[in-house]
C-alpha cells in the first residue's frame, strides 16, 4: 500500500479519536450537571436535615460562616447536624463559629456530632449545639487557652547576628523572638490568656449548665474520651447516627427527612477532569492521549489537580 495512503489513514484515525474524546468529555459534563441538579444543590430545595462538617484547624473562616448563615435562613432546613473533627485553633475563629451555630439553634434543632477529635476550640464549637453526641473513644475537652512564641536569639548568637531596635514604649511588639521577654511583657500576655480562658470557662459553664467551680476543675487542659466526657457532663450521650436520629425525633423533626450535606463542594473543574481522564482510559483512548497534547482538547484549568497545580503553573 502506498505510504501516503497509510499516512492519510493515520491522520484520519487521529482526528476521529480526537472527536471521540470530545464526545466523551461532553457526556461527562452533561452527566455531572444532571447529578448536581438531581442529587446535589437541588437536594437543598426540599425539606431536609442539613449536615455540616467542621474539620482541621479552626480559623476565621468566612466561607464556613457564610454557609452556616445560609443554613440558618433556609426554610427547607428543619434541623442541623454539625460533625466536628478538629484539634482546635484560634479562640477568635472558634468564637465566631460558635455564635453562628447558636444563631441556627435559635431557629431549629442542632446536634453536635463529636467525631475522632473535638478539643479546645473544637469543643467550644460543640457546646453551641443543643446536644452533644460523641463516640466512645472520641477525644474531647482540652478546655484552655495557650499563647506561644519562638525564641531564636540563641541561634542568632551562635551565627554572630544581632538585632537592634528602637521602639516607642517597652511593651511595643512584645513578646519578641529576638530577646527574652521582660516580666512586664510576660504579665501582659498572661493577662490576655487569663481573660480568654475565663471567657471560655464561663461559656462552658453556661452551655453545659454546670457550676463554674466544677468547670474550673475540668478546665486544666485535660482531654477526655467520650465515655469520660459523659461522666463529667461535657457531652450528653454516646453514640452515632441512631442516637442523633432519636434526638431529632424527640425534637419533633420528621424521621423520614433526608440528610443533605452542606459541606464545601470540591471544585467542579477538578471533578470533571478526573472523570474525563478515567473515561478516556476505560474507552481505550489512553494511548491516544499520550500522543496528543490534552491541553489542546480541554482548557488547562480543567486539568489542574489541587495538590499539583503549583507545579503546573509554569509548565509550557
Amino acid at each position: 500500500m502506498d505510504s501516503s495512503i497509510i499516512a492519510d489513514r493515520r491522520r484520519l484515525r487521529r482526528k476521529l479519536g480526537f472527536w471521540r474524546v470530545i464526545a466523551v468529555a461532553l457526556i461527562v459534563a452533561l452527566g455531572f450537571a444532571f447529578y448536581r441538579f438531581a442529587l446535589g444543590d437541588a437536594g437543598t430545595q426540599r425539606p431536609h436535615i442539613a449536615h455540616v462538617t467542621i474539620s482541621g484547624l479552626i480559623v476565621d473562616d468566612d466561607e464556613l460562616l457564610e454557609r452556616l448563615k445560609k443554613v440558618e435562613i433556609s426554610d427547607q432546613v428543619k434541623a442541623v447536624v454539625i460533625s466536628i473533627s478538629s484539634p482546635g485553633g484560634t479562640t477568635y475563629g472558634g468564637e465566631k463559629i460558635f455564635k453562628a451555630i447558636r444563631a441556627i439553634s435559635a431557629k431549629k434543632p442542632v446536634v453536635s456530632d463529636v467525631r475522632t477529635l473535638a478539643a479546645s476550640a473544637g469543643y467550644m464549637i460543640a457546646t453551641a449545639g443543643d446536644t452533644i453526641i460523641a463516640g466512645d473513644s472520641s477525644i474531647t475537652g482540652s478546655i484552655g487557652v495557650i499563647f506561644q512564641y519562638p525564641q531564636i536569639q540563641p541561634l542568632l548568637d551562635k551565627i554572630g547576628v544581632s538585632l537592634q531596635e528602637i521602639k516607642s514604649s517597652p511593651l511595643k511588639a512584645e513578646p519578641s523572638p529576638f530577646h527574652e521577654a521582660s516580666e512586664e511583657a510576660k504579665a501582659m500576655i498572661r493577662n490576655m490568656v487569663v481573660d480568654s480562658y475565663n471567657w471560655f470557662v464561663d461559656l462552658v459553664a453556661d452551655r453545659r449548665k454546670l457550676p463554674r467551680d466544677e468547670v474550673l476543675k475540668l478546665a486544666d487542659g485535660t482531654i477526655y474520651t467520650g465515655r469520660q466526657a459523659l461522666k463529667v457532663k461535657l457531652v450528653d450521650a454516646i453514640g452515632g447516627e441512631a442516637e442523633i436520629s432519636a434526638y431529632l425525633t424527640s425534637r419533633g423533626v420528621d424521621s423520614d427527612l433526608p440528610m443533605v450535606d452542606w459541606d464545601k463542594k470540591s471544585n467542579t473543574p477538578f471533578l470533571l477532569a478526573g472523570a474525563v481522564s478515567r473515561l478516556i482510559t476505560i474507552f481505550g483512548y489512553d494511548d491516544l492521549m499520550k500522543t496528543q497534547d490534552i491541553n489542546g482538547i480541554l482548557p488547562p484549568k480543567l486539568l489542574l489537580d489541587g495538590l499539583l497545580s503549583v507545579w503546573q503553573v509554569g509548565h509550557d
